[in-house]
């Protein structure tokens, strides 16, 4: 398997957003591997691709052929409260980008009152005057500071965006992930429950065999042992797939107590994890939404840095107003009443203890956790990533050696009870043999399911699958 280079990924990750937001400083970014260390390196395959978080997934979970699965991750995505939750962030974050574009366009207002004070230049006694009129004030973006803040807030709800997409994809790897595990526990109920039921069979014979004198009691003691200690076994299980069970219900934003899936026959749950394609590329990683909010909050935070750089500068606003004033409440919508004004407020910061440049600072301190937070998600990118290509080579050749060892201790156990019914080995070596055959079995379900578990993290931790599109 090989994969192309990702050297170029990163930058243009941070390159690909809004192009007029400020540039980051990137000094601190990690730089990415030629190759996957799980991987032999593609020689002549390098490629430039932009974020491609809001890429169509599709089922991916089909890839399992499970209808079961589809079924329960349709029910997750319609009901999960994570995912609620998200979703509610995103229209947030929307409103908030609505909130900053209204703050750029003009701002018209009606008033009317009514007040009563007293006039020095024209009388000392108290009047009455009412007023009825429109205020026009428009602050003009001189310098950019409100394109910026409405910057910021779109790449906000990209954010947001992004973060519902990763919330999402989290939830049906979730679902599939539990959904596999407790497939996992019912194949091994079912193995362990096969061998108690014949250690029982076994049992109930030996008993009489001790009660006509043909069998020694050690050898009924051990066997008593065995049945004991296999049935703590399945009872253990039966309380391990309980919890999975209520585990699932929550992803499915169901109550526990009124959840139930039947446990699977051996022929309804053959799954095998999906063989990952040669040469997987590297423009997949593209589409980790994950990725993708933190640049775009990396970009958030360098436009709000230029927010409060831009606080230094003259604010520049246009007025108007017109409408009725007059001090006869009665005339106050005569035309001889009107009045209008017509002007201009130029504001610049003098003195203000330190507020500007505290938030300034506040908001470079931001920019540099954001740069940071990114970082990390890149560098967690990778690693997850990696970690399961390197997993699922090894689990493919740890499941090689343990079919080995069923086929083996299949054969060792039925070579064993042709022995015993011949006399010629001890009930010991009997129970010796079918312990073998039960480990060798019960660890080629859990490395089933660790390949299940695998595939489904590194669907993950590519985005969504290996497919480009």
């Amino acid at each position: 398997m090989k994969l192309v280079s990702m050297t170029p990924l990163l930058a243009a990750l941070v390159l690909a957003g809004c192009a007029t937001a400020p540039a980051p400083d990137l000094s601190g970014l990690p730089a990415t591997p030629a190759a996957f260390k799980s991987t032999a390196p593609a020689e002549g395959q390098w490629a430039v691709v932009p974020p491609a978080d809001a890429a169509e997934r599709g089922t991916w979970w089909a890839v399992f052929a499970d209808p079961v699965l589809d079924e329960l991750v349709t029910r997750a995505l319609e009901r999960n409260t994570d995912l609620q939750v998200a979703a509610a962030r995103l229209q947030q974050a929307r409103a908030g980008l609505r909130e900053a574009d209204a703050r750029r366009r003009p701002q018209l207002d009606a008033s009317t009152g009514v007040s009563r004070a007293t006039d020095p230049g024209v009388t000392t006694q108290p009047v009455s005057l009412g007023t009825a009129g429109l205020n026009l004030a428009w602050e003009l973006d001189v310098f950019g500071r409100l394109g910026l803040a409405s910057q910021a807030q779109a790449l906000d709800a990209q954010a947001s965006e992004a973060l519902l997409q990763s919330t999402r994809l989290m939830v049906q790897a979730q679902v599939a992930q539990a959904y596999f595990a407790l497939r996992e526990s019912d194949a091994e109920r079912r193995l362990v429950r096969q061998t108690l039921a014949a250690y029982r069979d076994t049992l109930r014979l030996s008993e009489r065999r001790l009660a006509a004198g043909d069998l020694g009691e050690l050898d009924v003691q051990r066997l008593r042992t065995e049945v004991a200690s296999t049935e703590a076994d399945a009872l253990a299980l039966d309380r391990q797939r309980a919890l999975q069970e209520n585990a699932l219900a929550v992803l499915l934003g169901e109550a526990a107590s009124g959840f139930r899936l039947a446990e699977a026959v051996d022929a309804e749950w053959a799954l095998r994890a999906p063989v990952v394609p040669a040469g997987l590329p590297s423009a997949v990683l593209a589409r980790r939404p994950d990725v993708a909010a933190a640049q775009r909050s990396l970009m958030a935070a360098q436009a709000r840095l230029g927010v409060a750089q831009s606080a230094w500068l003259p604010d520049l606003t246009l007025t108007a107003s017109g409408g009725q004033a007059s001090t006869d409440l009665g005339d106050v919508f005569r035309w001889s009443a009107r009045a209008w004004s017509v002007g201009t407020l130029l504001s610049l910061p003098i003195f203000d203890g330190g507020r500007r440049q505290a938030q300034e600072d506040r908001a470079a301190a931001d920019a540099t956790i954001a740069l940071a937070g990114y970082r990390q998600q890149v560098l967690t990118a990778l690693r997850e990533v990696e970690d399961q290509l390197g997993s699922l080579g090894l689990l493919q050749r740890q499941a090689d050696a343990l079919a080995q060892a069923v086929q083996s201790s299949r054969r060792a156990t039925a070579l064993s009870e042709a022995r015993y019914r011949n006399g010629q080995i001890s009930q010991l070596d009997l129970l010796d043999a079918r312990r073998s055959e039960l480990r060798s079995l019960r660890q080629a379900v859990q490395v089933q399911g660790a390949q299940l578990q695998g595939a489904v993290g590194l669907i993950r931790a590519l985005g969504g699958g290996w497919s480009e599109g």
